[in-house]
């Protein structure tokens, strides 16, 4: 999945320090597209001496290369180098920079929509020594938002209820959605399934969770099996497609990044017993 960069290791922890001539300086136009150079399918960042007129923030490490955010609103152009959507970021690239453009991208987003105080409308500021942003009027913090949301693979015997979204990602899918307030993930997990498809659902249990910067979440998969023979209520306005698919026919995704593939892949070849 796309946090599986082993040996490599994630530091997300804050420290207050500037960005150096060679560090990697990710740039982020209003829309949320990513400045990357292509070399041979890995991705190649702007550094630091790019940015030399910017305030730039740290992000984080992946071992020892520190990663920068340009802040502001304003682009760069650079020779060899283009705009991409951050789903063009998962389909163009491989290696463990696609993660580090998706928590940067989480983060960008975090600082991007947070620009002014809501309780009292002044300009916010970094906080030095935290991962924070704080107003220098009324001392209020905000700290990163991280939305819980749920992957859901649905068992009825040898088949599994495979979805595609009506909006955004084409290729096959599974029930997903956020967990709202007041509800257990396994709540969730009943929910969603009942409000997409109109399929009840027993035996709920937790297989594993990814973090996924592109929706700024936080996903949990979950397995469960189908309660009874009710047929499928596709809700019409979410999917364009729910149907139970035999394991031997699934489809998977055309790469290994998201939970999503992973849960359909250990379904499909038979890893995953009810």
């Amino acid at each position: 999945m796309i946090q599986d960069i082993s040996p490599s290791k994630l530091k997300n922890e804050y420290i207050h320090v500037k960005c150096a001539e060679t560090d990697p300086l990710l740039f982020f136009d209003t829309d949320g597209m990513v400045l990357l150079g292509n070399k041979d399918g890995r991705i190649a960042f702007p550094m630091g001496c790019d940015g030399k007129d910017r305030d730039t923030i740290y992000l984080f490490s992946v071992d020892d290369t520190k990663y920068f955010l340009a802040l502001g609103s304003k682009t760069l152009q650079k020779d060899g180098f283009q705009y991409y959507a951050i789903r063009e970021v998962r389909d163009h690239f491989e290696g463990k920079e696609v993660f580090a453009v998706f928590t940067a991208y989480h983060l960008w987003k975090w600082y991007s929509d947070h620009v002014f105080c809501g309780k009292c409308a002044a300009k916010l500021a970094p906080d030095e020594k935290e991962r924070a942003l704080r107003c220098p009027a009324c001392g209020e913090v905000i700290y990163p938002r991280i939305n819980p949301a749920v992957i859901i693979g649905v068992i009825k015997g040898d088949s599994l209820l495979i979805t595609r979204y009506r909006k955004g990602y084409s290729k096959n899918a599974l029930v997903a959605g956020f967990t709202e307030i007041g509800e257990t993930l396994e709540e969730t997990v009943a929910r969603e399934v009942m409000e997409e498809t109109g399929i009840r659902v027993k035996n709920i249990r937790y297989y594993k969770s990814q973090p996924w910067g592109m929706a700024q979440d936080i996903l949990m998969g979950f397995y469960c099996e189908a309660d009874g023979d009710d047929p499928i209520k596709m809700d019409e306005s979410e999917l364009k497609y729910a149907e139970w698919v035999r394991r031997e026919e699934i489809e998977l995704q055309p790469n290994n990044l998201s939970l999503t593939n992973e849960m359909m892949r250990m379904f499909k070849e038979n890893r995953i017993s009810q």
